[in-house]
C-alpha cells in the first residue's frame, strides 16, 4: 500500500512525464533488451523501431501518474492492455523483470533527482501497477480457458485456406492442428500469431483483427502486405504473403481485445474504416447480419482505389441483399466509378440523417484517421461513450 507522501513524489514527477516521458520508456527498454534479451521474442520489435511502443508506453506512465491516487479510473485502459499482454503470453514474472529496469532506468535518466525516497515511492507505485495488472489479467486467463474450445498461452493452426483479398490483402483461414474447437469470441477481437523471422532470428508475434464472424471451426485473419519492407514491422506480413503455404503450422493466442461490437439492440450502427482497418469491422456487420438483426446500418470505408480496396464483392453483396444496410465509399484515387466517393473518407458527404445522435460508431484505421473522425463526431453532438476506436499498432490517442 503506497503512502500519501509516496503518492506526492509520483504525482511530483508527472511534469517529467509529460516533457520527458519518451526519452525515459526509451532508455528503459534499451536497457531490458540489454540485460534480458530473451524478451525480443515477445516484444513487437518493429514497434521499437518506430517509437510506438516507447510512446504508448510513455503516455501509459503518465496517466497512472496523474491518477495515481485512484488508478481504478484507468480501468478500461488498464482492461485494455490487459488483452494485448494475454495474447501475448505475458505471465506474473514478466512484471518483475520489467519493473527492475524501469525502476534502475529512472534513476539513470533523472540522475541526482532521483532521490532514494523518489526510487522508493516509484518502486511502490509499479508494485500497485503489477498487481492490478496480473490480477486483472488472471482473470482474463480464466475467462479464456473456461470457453468450450478455449486455451491460454500459444497454439499451433493449420493454414488450410489463403484467399486473395486485393492487391495486398490475403485473408489466411487458421484451424487448429488438434483438430478440436476453437474459441468463440466477441466481433472486433483480435489473435496474435507467432513466426520465425530468420532476417533478424528472432520469433515476432503481431496481432491481427479477426475478419470473420464466429464459427467455432477456424479463425480468418486477413492481412495488408507492406509492400517492399524490410522493416521488422513488415517482416511478418511479408513472409505470410510470400513464404507461409497452405498447410503450414502457424502459433496462435486465444482471441482478446476490447475493441468489440456491443450487445445488439434496435439502436443504429455506424462502421467507419480505413484500408486495412475495415478487417474487425467485416467481423462485425457479419455477425450483425447472421443475428438477423435489422437494425439501422451504415458502412463508410475508404482506400486508395479499387484495386487495393478488400471485400468489396462480399460488402455489395450484403448491400443488396438487406435494405437496412447503406453503404458509402470513399477512394482516395478516383476513376470515375459510380459506387464510390472522390478523395478521402469525409463525413460530411453523407446523408444528415445518418449520423444519429443514438447511434454506435465503430472507427478502426490510422491514428489521424481516427482523429478526424471522431473530432467530426463530437462537434456534431455525438456523445463520447457512443464513439468506439481502435488504432493500428500500441495506443497513443487520448481523445475522452
Amino acid at each position: 500500500m503506497m503512502t500519501t507522501a509516496q503518492q506526492e513524489l509520483v504525482t511530483a514527477t508527472v511534469p517529467i512525464l509529460r516533457e520527458h516521458g519518451v526519452l525515459l520508456t526509451s532508455h528503459f527498454y534499451k536497457r531490458m533488451f540489454t540485460h534480458n534479451p530473451e524478451l525480443k521474442h515477445v516484444f513487437n520489435m518493429g514497434n521499437q523501431q518506430n517509437s510506438k511502443q516507447q510512446t504508448a508506453l510513455a503516455l501509459a506512465v503518465l496517466a497512472y501518474a496523474e491518477h495515481i491516487e485512484n488508478p481504478t479510473v484507468l480501468l478500461p485502459e488498464i482492461d485494455s492492455i490487459g488483452q494485448k499482454h494475454t495474447s501475448l503470453d505475458i505471465r506474473p514474472e514478466h512484471y518483475q523483470i520489467v519493473g527492475r529496469h524501469l525502476i534502475a532506468a529512472i534513476g539513470e535518466v533523472l540522475g541526482e533527482a532521483a532521490t532514494p525516497a523518489l526510487l522508493d515511492a516509484w518502486t511502490a507505485a509499479y508494485k500497485q501497477l503489477a498487481q492490478i495488472m496480473s490480477g486483472h489479467e488472471a482473470g482474463l486467463y480464466q475467462a479464456q480457458t473456461a470457453k468450450q474450445g478455449g486455451w491460454t498461452g500459444w497454439r499451433p493452426f493449420v493454414l488450410k485456406r489463403k484467399v486473395r483479398e486485393s492487391a495486398e490483402i490475403t485473408s489466411f483461414y487458421l484451424y487448429p492442428s488438434d483438430g478440436g474447437p476453437v474459441a468463440s469470441f466477441t466481433p472486433g477481437q483480435y489473435v496474435s500469431v507467432r513466426l520465425f523471422l530468420p532476417e533478424i532470428n528472432l520469433v515476432q508475434p503481431r496481432q491481427y483483427s479477426l475478419s470473420a464472424a464466429p464459427n467455432g471451426a477456424y479463425y480468418r485473419i486477413s492481412v495488408k502486405k507492406e509492400i517492399g519492407s524490410h522493416h521488422p514491422d513488415g517482416m511478418i506480413s511479408n513472409r505470410l504473403h510470400n513464404v507461409v503455404q497452405e498447410g503450414d503450422i502457424i502459433e496462435v493466442s486465444a482471441p482478446a481485445g476490447s475493441f468489440v461490437l456491443q450487445p445488439i439492440a434496435e439502436k443504429p450502427v455506424v462502421f467507419i474504416s480505413g484500408g486495412v482497418g475495415q478487417t474487425p469491422l467485416v467481423s462485425m456487420l457479419e455477425s450483425l447480419i447472421q443475428s438477423g438483426s435489422n437494425q439501422p446500418i451504415t458502412w463508410v470505408h475508404g482506400c486508395r482505389n479499387e484495386d487495393v480496396h478488400a471485400f468489396q464483392e462480399q460488402v455489395s453483396q450484403w448491400d443488396d441483399q438487406h435494405a437496412h444496410i447503406s453503404l458509402h465509399l470513399f477512394y482516395d484515387h478516383h476513376a470515375g466509378q459510380s459506387w464510390a466517393h472522390p478523395g478521402f473518407v469525409d463525413l460530411q458527404k453523407l446523408p444528415a440523417e445518418t449520423l444519429d445522435s443514438e447511434a454506435k460508431y465503430y472507427i478502426c484505421g490510422p491514428a489521424p484517421f481516427i482523429k478526424k473522425h471522431v473530432e467530426y463526431l463530437t462537434s456534431r453532438g455525438i456523445d463520447h461513450q457512443h464513439i468506439h476506436f481502435e488504432e493500428f499498432g500500441p495506443a497513443s490517442l487520448r481523445l475522452n
